[in-house]
């Protein structure tokens, strides 16, 4: 795109529609962002080499469009991760997994961050638990200096604003982590509401959270998910989210079942632990433990109230 030249409609969607035909071309799942691009590719280990010459190719061709363009792809910003188990990764590192696009050579990196989520290559989110519980921290820190200068009111609000928008952003990707994992994160929540309250660290901090109609952090999961769930089912999230999911009245598998006459949804089947993290087995998890008095609501506002009512009485 020539320097100071600006899209129009018309010519934004043609450039669009012209990355994508890349993408089905080269046989790759993709993202498009306002100024970036991911592109993945599932693979076994008896296939490495052929979706390595698959990315390889759709990246060639990714650049050559760009080149067309007069837009350059920037290859040092350019990163490369195999998600995989342990045993996976450990058989990966016997073989060559890097790209080379020219004369530039991406390495595998052991963790990428995708729209401020940290994905590590096992998917364990350690990572993105740890440097949020350390942003999160380093902003309690700053907010004690300032405690007594403003009031309690001022204080809540600063913690929401700075501590609470953190725990809170993107969390349906910790959805069924282990306790021992999401812990660092309770600990914030935990320093935010002695800050507050300006209690000692030994004091207990539950009637603290109930005070501050706090909910813990695994609820706020749940609530998160329950909430997306609640979107789908009243059709006002995204086509990507209802395709997720499937309503046992729209199963194929229950035709006259009494449970097709209901509003749960099918919760699949699946091997591993990893599976039961998906959004469309913990999602519809989450959505089948409300009430039916809970799932029929259609007004948002009225079921988040309604839903946090409902789970401060599981805390």
């Amino acid at each position: 795109m020539p320097q100071g030249s600006v899209l129009g409609p018309l010519e934004f969607i043609s450039y669009t529609e012209d990355v994508v035909e890349i993408f089905k071309r080269n046989l790759v799942i993709h993202h498009l962002f306002a100024d970036d691009k991911e592109i993945l590719a599932p693979a076994k280990l008896s296939e490495i080499d052929i979706v390595r010459m698959r990315l390889r190719q759709c990246i060639a061709d990714v650049r050559g469009w760009c080149a067309s363009r007069r837009l350059q792809l920037n290859a040092s910003k350019t990163e490369l991760v195999w998600f995989g188990s342990h045993t996976n990764l450990h058989k990966l590192s016997n073989v060559d997994s890097t790209l080379s696009i020219d004369n530039d050579v991406i390495v595998p990196v052991t963790a990428v961050r995708n729209l401020g989520v940290y994905l590590d290559a096992e998917l364990t989110m350690k990572q993105h638990v740890n440097r949020t519980a350390s942003s999160c921290f380093f902003q309690l820190r700053r907010l004690r200096q300032i405690r007594r200068a403003v009031g309690p009111e001022v204080m809540k609000k600063l913690v929401s604003a700075l501590i609470l928008s953190r725990l809170d952003y993107c969390n349906a990707v910790l959805a069924e982590l282990p306790n021992t994992t999401i812990r660092p994160l309770q600990r914030v929540q935990n320093a935010a509401a002695r800050l507050i309250m300006d209690i000692g660290h030994h004091d207990h901090i539950t009637p603290a959270l109930k005070q501050l109609h706090w909910l813990p952090v695994n609820l706020r999961i749940r609530y998160k998910l329950c909430l997306l769930m609640h979107l789908v089912h009243t059709h006002q999230s995204p086509d990507y989210l209802r395709d997720i999911v499937t309503s046992t009245a729209d199963s194929a598998t229950r035709p006259g079942l009494r449970s097709a006459d209901g509003l749960s949804y099918c919760k699949p089947k699946t091997r591993t632990k990893l599976g039961e993290r998906a959004f469309g087995h913990s999602g519809p998890a989450a959505w089948n433990c409300l009430p039916y008095s809970l799932q029929s609501i259609q007004n948002t506002n009225i079921f988040k109230r309604q839903l946090k009512t409902h789970l401060f009485k599981l805390f």
